[in-house]
């Protein structure tokens, strides 16, 4: 007699757009049960169309509440939880010398607080699972820059806590990493920058980097999916440069 083990169930907040989205795609099509998170419920609900094991739900992660009540549902919906992936992010222009309270509170609230919360409520569920933790970082977290100081911050503090959780959640079985990608090509740029200057970055970003071009979805979201399969269970604790080379440039 044939024994199946269970599918695995992946949570993947801003799942709706870019990398979110490939790496929800690329865990359906190995197999997995994904449930994908976000604000917006059009992008979400399109995904969850193209694909019969991904399922979706609308949720802000800035609200500590919300966020328990996510990862509490993503367990329920079918029985496990195998991986969190914290993708969800923003990008703000907060700068020293214009400083705004409200844009850097919600800053930080997505970017920092948001993984916290919901990797607090996850821990019950994967330790049963003996599942893990993918934090998206970014290249940016490790090169000063004034004009994202506070963007690179709160990323240079996933990298940080990726590390800490990985060393307080090994006793329970939970393995925790991050990519930190360089210039990807997704929506974000063009929620900030109009077509000519999205070009204009894009173009300077390319020329910038050994590999001479920007990465794609689909090739960071690979790492995200490897980094939370169990053939990886002898990593955590690592952040994993996915950048074209920006960081020996």
């Amino acid at each position: 007699m044939t024994t199946h083990s269970p599918e695995r169930v992946a949570l993947v907040t801003g799942g709706g757009t870019g990398i979110g989205r490939a790496a929800a795609l690329q865990f359906a099509d190995a197999g997995w049960r994904v449930i994908v998170a976000g604000r917006r419920e059009a992008p979400l609900a399109e995904l969850a169309a193209a694909h019969p094991a991904i399922d979706y739900r609308i949720a802000d992660i800035s609200d500590q509440a919300q966020a328990g009540r996510l990862v509490d549902h993503a367990a329920h919906a079918h029985g496990r939880l195998d991986a969190l992936v914290n993708n969800a992010g923003v990008i703000s222009p907060v700068h020293i010398l214009d400083l705004d309270a409200e844009a850097l509170g919600n800053l930080f609230a997505i970017n920092v607080f948001g993984p916290s919360y919901l990797a607090s409520a996850a821990v019950k569920h994967l330790s049963a699972s003996g599942g893990s933790i993918v934090n998206v970082s970014s290249a940016v977290a490790q090169r000063p820059n004034a004009q994202g100081a506070f963007y690179g911050a709160s990323k240079a503090a996933i990298d940080y806590l990726t590390r800490s959780w990985a060393a307080g959640l090994a006793e329970q079985g939970i393995r925790v990493n991050a990519v930190s990608p360089g210039p990807t090509d997704t929506p974000i740029l063009s929620t900030m920058l109009p077509p000519e200057a999205v070009e204009a970055v894009k173009a300077q970003e390319a020329a910038a980097l050994p590999l001479r071009r920007r990465g794609t979805a689909d090739e960071v979201a690979r790492w995200i999916v490897a980094l939370a399969d169990p053939a990886s269970a002898w990593v955590t604790g690592q952040v994993i440069a996915v950048d074209g080379g920006m960081a020996i440039a």
